[in-house]
């Protein structure tokens, strides 16, 4: 079975930073997918936010967090990192990732509009002003 399991969510005032992990177990060949973080604000559509290729390295970045989160693998450990940095209170949110077989997002140059096959649970980021 496989599982994504999120961590290092919180509350933090505008401007920190944090970091969130995606660890991948299971029957999981981490280099056959893409990893992206999706998050959901109370009342709003869940949006992508970044995405990585493992493997590739290449990355995605939805244009509100270019500049201020950076998202990393660790292909030893099978995780995922998205570190958060300059956070606003717009960045509020659960944030989830997700894993996509690695063709969709090379062949399309895209992460977005795939049907991601796993999910994790959630973690909460709460940004103060």
């Amino acid at each position: 079975e496989v599982q994504l399991v999120e961590s290092g969510g919180g509350l933090v005032q505008a401007g920190g930073s944090l970091r969130l992990s995606c660890a991948a177990s299971g029957l999981f060949t981490f280099d056959d997918y893409a990893i992206s973080w999706f998050r959901q604000a109370p009342g709003k559509e869940r949006e992508g936010v970044s995405s990585i290729v493992i493997g590739d390295g290449v990355s995605y970045y939805i244009d509100s967090v270019k500049g201020r989160f950076t998202i990393t693998s660790d292909n030893a450990e099978n995780t995922v990192y998205l570190q958060m940095n300059s956070l606003k209170p717009e960045d509020t949110g659960v944030y989830y990732c997700a894993a996509v077989p690695r063709p969709a997002v090379v062949t399309t140059h895209t992460p977005w509009g795939h049907e991601y096959h796993y999910w994790g649970q959630g973690t909460q980021v709460t940004v103060s002003s």
